[in-house]
């Protein structure tokens, strides 16, 4: 069995659940029921079948603006209601600042700010690539053996189920103050959803496929490469892109127990001094490092998956 044939009909097996209302569309542009039901959804293919032209580097710079707007504009709101209320002390401003006092507290102390930062963000980004690494480890070897599945799937439960602030204290115990508790938390938070999404994206496989890729000669390590892992790569996009965020909660619960750097440490501090401005910052820095590193995952997958039926533009469904 050649590379081509295999890796052709592992994308099209992850593809044609995505794809399978633009098929059942016999007349191009006619309303058809989707999942057993009328409605007036439209499936929009292109004439001919053809598939239709690369987006240009204009009409991407357009759709990125126009997915842009609204969170913008909610965002403005948002601020605006905030400025409002503190700016009116219908909150004491020792309660809420207001955005003029957070954003002078930033550009003061933005070295100090900058260097915790930077300590969260390492604890982050480790443990989300070490949870990503033993979560797909694991993920494989439940769906490829029951008797591992039997034997590991009730631990990772049992260790989800475990709230993480109440072994922070064992871990610090154990590993000192130093950057290892928080990286095992973070590692210990983000691990569950890599290994609940890679589980259900390798059995996603259509079984049939997997009968036709034997009698052609392919061995499990060609089907897994070629078949098993394309097909789970869109369940497991978006198991990362959630524990990318949990492992930011992790890294800063850790920091709460027992650290001398990082946010979560300069929040008890804040907190302490009841310095609501630096208080604020600091939770503006963290909500930024779990939106990057989400973004950065979102181009992985978009680098990644780029034939799978959420990536394609040209196949949208409209309601009339």
């Amino acid at each position: 069995m050649t590379e081509n044939s295999l890796d052709t009909a592992g994308r099209q097996a992850a593809a044609d659940e995505a794809s399978g209302a633009q098929a059942a569309a016999s007349t191009p542009g006619a309303p058809h029921a989707v999942d057993g039901r009328d409605s007036s959804t439209v499936v929009k293919t292109p004439p001919g079948g053809a598939r239709p032209p690369r987006p240009t580097l204009g009409r991407r710079a357009v759709t990125f603006a126009d997915s842009l707007w609204r969170p913008a504009l909610v965002l403005a709101v948002f601020f605006a209601a905030w400025w409002f209320v503190a700016a009116r002390e219908y909150v004491p401003n020792y309660l809420v600042p207001t955005p003029g006092q957070v954003w002078e507290t930033m550009t003061t102390q933005w070295s100090e700010l900058a260097r915790h930062t930077l300590v969260t963000l390492y604890e982050t980004v480790l443990g989300f690539v070490l949870a990503a690494a033993l979560g797909l480890v694991t993920a494989v070897a439940i769906a490829y053996s029951r008797t591992l599945d039997k034997a590991l799937y009730p631990i990772v439960l049992f260790a989800q189920v475990i709230p993480k602030i109440a072994i922070a204290p064992l871990l610090v115990v154990w590993f000192g103050l130093g950057l290892t508790p928080k990286i095992i938390l973070a590692v210990l938070i983000a691990f569950f959803p890599v290994v609940i999404s890679g589980v259900a994206g390798l059995r996603s496989t259509d079984p049939e496929l997997l009968d036709l890729a034997a009698t052609m000669g392919a061995g499990p390590w060609r089907t897994f490469r070629k078949i098993r892992f394309p097909n789970a790569l869109p369940h497991l996009m978006a198991g990362l892109k959630v524990a990318v965020t949990l492992a930011v909660v992790g890294a800063v619960v850790g920091e709460f127990v027992g650290a001398s750097e990082g946010l979560g440490y300069v929040l008890l501090l804040a907190n302490g001094n009841l310095d609501a401005p630096l208080l604020f910052a600091d939770l503006i820095l963290m909500s930024a490092i779990g939106i990057v590193l989400f973004v950065l995952v979102e181009i992985a997958e978009a680098l990644l998956i780029p034939w799978h039926a959420s990536r394609r533009a040209g196949v949208s469904l409209t309601t009339s």
